[in-house]
């Protein structure tokens, strides 16, 4: 009797497993496909700025191949770091993203020791665009040219300064990176944000700035402020007639972006970084994007950019300036 249950009992068993395995691929198909519902994306600024202009044009392309709305959160303060700190504590469920710039992502901790994240606490969907920045003269500086105002400030070391729009920004390091290779005495003055830069060169109250190159075109056409140069190891293909930085023999080694890019938390899920990745490619490709891009004043990433390998060296980068110019918030 007893030797007669087994096989009734293995019968049972196989039968339950064969329903089992019966039931996994329909189990598996009503799994919901990513994404099912709006997705937000987190912009560390008020709306208006460069990076809130790009989160934007990102947001209704991510939107449109997708399939679900895009909202942008402006949630400024703190140099971007605020937003960029609820995006690294959010839910890798590809529902919070962040449209960042090198500002908050790369070099805020390297300044800041109160920041608490950092890159390892994002999974890097891909770069979106960059554009150098430029170094600009008030008219009142009597110089046009890199090479005359690297001989003005020569000259009179510590009697001139130059302006940015906050203490470890990109505009600051290449500020001070512009110092180190022309071995030049500059006093560094913070501005909170561009427009009270803008307003004292303009005015006469401050002989050099530094501004992302957006920012100071409109200016630099009018003719309120001089271009001295742009802050890439090339001239910017968005303004060919403004010599790079690098031109001069002093600055040949002058190269520095601010870069935006697309982000999620840590250990976001295999299949939705690859869909994420897949739309941005495309959007990335896109001529129409290109275009409105472009006109903004930016440069879009090239899709093949081994992102993880590209901040590691960014990082690098900041580091030394930092170091060199004893940089803390």
């Amino acid at each position: 009797m007893k030797t007669a249950s087994l096989p009734r009992r293995g019968a049972l068993a196989l039968a339950a497993g064969a329903t089992l395995l019966a039931a996994a691929p329909a189990a598996f198909a009503q799994a919901p496909a990513y994404p099912t519902k709006p997705i937000t994306i987190v912009v560390g600024y008020p709306a208006g700025g460069s990076t809130d202009l790009v989160g934007r044009m990102v947001g209704t392309e991510l939107s449109n191949r997708l399939g679900q709305p895009v909202v942008i959160e402006n949630l400024g303060g703190a140099g971007g770091s605020i937003g960029a700190q609820k995006v690294a504590n959010a839910q890798p469920d590809g529902y919070t993203l962040l449209v960042g710039a090198s500002n908050e992502l790369a070099i805020t901790n390297l300044v800041n020791k109160k920041i608490k994240y950092g890159i390892k606490d994002f999974t890097a969907i891909g770069m979106v665009s960059s554009q150098p920045m430029v170094l600009v003269a008030s008219p009142s500086a009597g110089v046009k040219t890199a090479a005359e105002f690297t001989q003005l400030v020569a000259k009179n070391p510590g009697k001139f300064s130059y302006g940015s729009s906050g203490v470890g920004t990109a505009l600051h390091l290449t500020g001070e990176m512009v110092k180190e290779q022309g071995k030049l005495f500059m006093t560094h003055i913070p501005y909170r944000g561009v427009a009270p830069l803008t307003n004292d060169l303009i005015g006469n109250n401050l002989e050099f700035g530094v501004f992302v190159l957006s920012s100071g075109l409109p200016h630099i056409r009018s003719g309120k402020v001089i271009a001295l140069g742009t802050s890439e190891a090339k001239r910017s293909a968005i303004t060919p007639d403004i010599p790079a930085l690098s031109e001069t023999p002093q600055f040949k080694n002058v190269d520095m972006t601010i870069w935006f890019a697309l982000m999620a938390p840590a250990n976001l899920p295999k299949p939705i970084h690859e869909k994420l990745k897949k739309a941005l490619n495309d959007t990335l490709q896109s001529p129409d994007f290109r275009k409105k891009m472009e006109a903004s004043g930016s440069v879009v990433a090239s899709p093949t950019v081994d992102i993880d390998k590209y901040l590691g060296s960014e990082i690098a980068k900041y580091q030394k300036i930092v170091q060199f110019a004893k940089i803390e918030e």
